[in-house]
C-alpha cells in the first residue's frame, strides 16, 4: 500500500483511512494543504516542477504542499511540506479552504502563507527551479502556459479575497 490518507465528505468530515492512488483513481476526496511563500519585501516564490514528477511535470506553481497524512491537521501538513519541499521551517498561517474539483482528482485544498526570511533550500525531488517574484510578475506567470491549473484557481480565489 503507498500513501495513506483521510477520505472526506463534501463538508469535509473524515470517512475512513484510503490509499491515495485510490482516492485518486476513484475520484474520493481527500485533503491537500498548500503554503504560498513570501519574503520580507511581500514578493512570491514560484518554481517549477522537476520532468519525471508523476503529476504537473515541468509545470511552474507558486503553491508548495502536498496530501495531508492520516490524523494530520491543514497547518500540520502544510508545515511539513513546507520542510520537506524547500527547507525552511516556519508555521504556515491558514488563509481559506475549498473544494477543488482538481485535474487528477477533486480535493479540499487548505492554503496557507508564511513569510519566508530563511535561504530556501529547495529538494530536487519537488523543486526544479524556483524564484521570488512580484504579485505583477505572479499574475503575468499564472496566464502562461506551463502552470500548473490548480494553482491558477487558486491564485484567482487568493486575489478575489485581496490577498495580492
Amino acid at each position: 500500500m503507498g500513501e495513506l490518507v483521510e477520505r472526506v465528505d463534501e463538508r469535509d468530515r473524515v470517512l475512513g483511512v484510503v490509499d491515495r492512488d485510490e482516492a485518486i483513481r476513484r475520484r474520493w476526496l481527500h485533503r491537500i494543504a498548500t503554503v504560498v511563500c513570501r519574503d520580507a519585501e511581500g514578493r512570491f516564490l514560484v518554481h517549477r516542477r522537476p520532468d519525471d514528477d508523476s503529476r504537473f511535470p515541468g509545470q511552474y506553481n507558486w503553491l508548495l504542499g502536498g496530501a495531508a497524512d492520516v490524523g494530520e491537521s491543514y497547518e500540520e501538513a502544510a508545515a511539513r511540506e513546507l520542510y520537506e519541499e524547500v527547507g525552511v521551517r516556519v508555521t504556515p498561517r491558514f488563509v481559506f479552504k475549498y473544494l477543488c474539483e482538481g485535474v487528477i482528482s477533486p480535493y479540499w485544498l487548505g492554503l496557507h502563507e508564511a513569510v519566508v526570511t530563511d535561504p530556501v533550500r529547495p529538494s530536487a525531488r519537488e523543486v526544479a527551479w524556483h524564484e521570488w517574484v512580484t504579485g505583477a510578475e505572479l499574475e503575468s506567470l499564472v496566464r502562461g502556459d506551463g502552470f500548473v491549473p490548480d494553482g491558477r484557481e487558486a491564485f484567482a480565489r487568493y486575489r478575489e479575497r485581496g490577498a495580492l
